[in-house]
């Protein structure tokens, strides 16, 4: 009898806070009774939980009255004490999904699950948790079902990092999925390949090579050396560029074939600058390559190209039929060499002058030898524009124009266009602004969204071309990305099948598309949106799934007559920086960059320089207060101006760009998409021009 009193004065033989509270509960108070009246089997099993490291609770009786150890008192969060009470009064908002799986546990059958979703209210908040958990049949000395125990483990952090690596995987899908450059995305140490768009698979022989380690995945890049590469960029954090690298990759026959690739490895870090994974893009220039090297061997081996005759004599008969263009090119060429000699003596006339007489501290003539320079230099910019515009690549041509007036000269077109089972109404505003605009490029977008209505409307519909003046007051125009102020709209309704919110959110990424495979490009909205962008307007989308689709244009209201109205409220002094803003200015001409860099540094901007995109990219990771990147396109080391920005972004997305090409617009503009706080200027540029461009951009938050 003495044993038994000390046995039960010190029950449970565990210490800890739940002992000591389990010891000291007035279990008389529940079905289970009191302590000391409790069975063999009741006690044995509590104190061995109470003992345990992992997370339990015991489920004692029908009504499964709860006792638990340390471990199970996170679990419950800041619930009301759950000791000695029912699970389904303590886990009462989830009861209805525990009831089956208790059932099993006391007919006998252990049950387990992993990651399983519960809807539980804890720190007086109603949530999702995550548990993997095992309930356990307990038995009595007669073999009877009288329990059970609960081992379980919260998942929920698991879960939704999880969750989120694969939005993030969605994200990269839908940026990248329908990108003709193959792109990957490599994690960790092991540069396990997160993400891999189409053209990637491709390359590797569509090879299951996602959520795989390079090594593993592809073992022909180990044994090429491309791990080691990886394991050097992920020590260093600098980014890995490279043209016509030569790999060896197999197929999943087991076949192997020789590319030569040109691509770029770039370091990603995180908003907390964390290096994290590596961003890999590049093209498959094997096609090139081996031509280049073809055309080489035929060069240099007589005997290969006598073989070669038949091909030859086909090549010579292609030339022969473009012979007469090729001599118009050649008179052209003549003539524009003929003009740029003129003008280039006159500037170097012109400055040389100007170098004597500042030498001879005569002064007062330099101004004029300075003023025929610079006409020499604008009249040579109008000459590239003419060249451009022979090859079709001018950049847009604004001019005052009557949407009204657009609209009604494209009407015929229009409804040929869309054909007989498509009825079309237009409503034009009586009164209707003036706006400034490409005609050209404008008509090309009414009628790309006619056609796109169209084909939203398969058994045929009703197409309204509708025209109006709007004035955006403050809230309206954040809305849309614009100034607040007055615009004009051109709008394109349908009664087709409209579009989801998910289309909506995609539909003017370049390479979108919902038509069938060969029946559209996805470029045709994104095209209306980046033109619309680039005339200082923008593009907006309305649409119900069965209910049709409006596609309104908005362009800013023009209040001059002509060209001559637009130079009128340029600013008499060049615009300085309003705060201590930094530009990084990234081209390869050492000229170019001096100049642009005293311009601005004149100004009152921080200026820091770069020759090519790799040298820009330490920079961007290296300094936090980089206001406006203004960078060539045109950049050697295997990263254009483009794909720097692009880069930047990933790493600095609200970065602002202004691209400068000596080329045309459309180089840089993806068929005319430019993504917001994007800017292009062509040279040759003027100080004012540059200075407007950069004070607008770095102004505009």
């Amino acid at each position: 009898m003495c044993l038994d009193i000390m046995t039960a004065s010190r029950y449970p033989f565990s210490s800890g806070p739940m002992a000591d509270k389990v010891g000291t509960f007035s279990w008389d108070q529940t079905p289970l009774g009191a302590i000391d009246m409790w069975s063999p089997a009741l006690r044995i099993t509590v104190d061995a939980m109470i003992a345990s490291k992992f997370p339990q609770c015991l489920f004692w009786g029908p009504d499964l009255i709860a006792i638990y150890n340390d471990g199970y008192l996170p679990m419950l969060g800041n619930k009301e004490e759950a000791l000695g009470q029912p699970l389904r009064k303590t886990w009462s908002e989830a009861w209805e999904q525990l009831r089956p799986i208790c059932e099993k546990a006391m007919a006998g059958e252990a049950v387990y699950y992993e990651d399983f979703p519960l809807e539980t209210t804890r720190r007086g908040v109603t949530e999702t948790a995550y548990f993997t958990f095992c309930y356990s049949p307990i038995r009595d000395e007669n073999g009877k079902v009288v329990g059970m125990i609960d081992t379980v483990m919260e998942t929920t952090a698991a879960v939704i990092g999880r969750q989120r690596l694969v939005t993030e995987r969605q994200r990269y899908e839908q940026m990248f999925a329908n990108a003709p450059n193959f792109i990957a995305v490599l994690s960790g140490p092991d540069h396990i390949i997160e993400f891999a768009n189409p053209a990637y698979l491709t390359l590797v022989g569509n090879r299951k090579v996602v959520g795989k380690p390079v090594r593993t995945a592809l073992p022909e890049a180990l044994e090429q050396g491309f791990v080691a590469i990886l394991d050097n960029i992920r020590a260093t954090g600098e980014p890995y560029t490279v043209t016509g690298a030569r790999l060896s990759i197999n197929s999943a026959d087991g076949t192997s074939k020789e590319h030569f690739l040109d691509f770029v490895y770039q370091p990603m870090k995180d908003s907390e600058g964390k290096f994290n994974d590596i961003f890999l893009a590049g093209v498959d220039a094997t096609e090139r390559t081996v031509g280049q090297q073809a055309l080489a061997a035929l060069n240099a081996d007589l005997e290969v190209r006598v073989e070669e005759r038949t091909k030859a004599l086909m090549q010579a008969e292609e030339a022969l039929r473009h012979s007469q263009k090729l001599e118009a090119v050649g008179q052209l060429t003549g003539g524009i060499a003929h003009d740029f000699n003129n003008l280039l003596a006159g500037i170097s006339g012109s400055v040389e002058l100007a170098k004597m007489r500042l030498a001879q501290a005569r002064t007062a003539d330099v101004d004029r030898y300075l003023a025929g320079a610079q006409g020499a230099v604008e009249r040579a910019a109008a000459l590239t524009q003419r060249l451009l515009a022979f090859s079709r690549r001018q950049t847009l041509d604004p001019k005052t124009s009557d949407l009204n007036r657009i609209v009604a000269d494209m009407e015929d077109l229009i409804a040929r266009s869309v054909g007989p089972a498509v009825s079309m109404e237009t409503a034009a505003a009586h009164d209707l602004w003036k706006t400034f605009v490409d005609v050209g490029q404008l008509e090309n977008a009414l009628l790309n969204l006619c056609l796109n209505a169209r084909d939203a409307m398969p058994d045929g519909g009703k197409l309204t071309i509708e025209t109006s003046n709007r004035a955006l007051d403050n809230k309206t125009a954040k809305g849309l990305g614009l100034p607040t102020g007055e615009y004009v709209s051109l709008c394109v309704s349908d009664t087709g099948t409209g579009m989801s919110r998910e289309v909506i959110a995609r539909a003017f990424d370049p390479f979108y598309t919902t038509k069938p495979t060969g029946q559209g490009t996805g470029l045709g909205l994104s095209m209306v949106y980046g033109f619309a962008g680039q005339s200082d307007g923008t593009v907006s989308i309305t649409s119900k799934v069965g209910q049709g689709s409006t596609i309104c244009i908005l362009l800013p209201r023009h209040f001059g007559d002509g060209d001559a109205e637009e130079h009128s409220t340029r600013e008499a002094q060049l615009p300085r920086a309003a705060h201590d803003d930094t530009v990084l200015l990234v081209d390869d001409e050492p000229l170019v960059r001096m100049v642009a860099v005293e311009i601005l540094e004149d100004l009152g901007y921080n200026v820091l320089e770069a020759e090519d995109g790799p040298t820009a990219m330490k920079i961007l990771q290296s300094r936090k207060d980089i206001n406006l990147l203004v960078s060539d396109v045109g950049l050697p080391n295997g990263m254009n101006g483009r794909q720097l920005a692009d880069a930047a972004r990933i790493i600095r997305p609200e970065l602002k760009v202004l691209f400068v090409t000596g080329y045309a617009e459309n180089a840089v503009l993806n068929h005319g998409h430019l993504e917001r706080n994007m800017q292009v200027m062509t040279k040759p540029f003027s100080g004012e021009t540059l200075a407007r461009r950069v004070k607008e951009l770095v102004s505009n938050s």
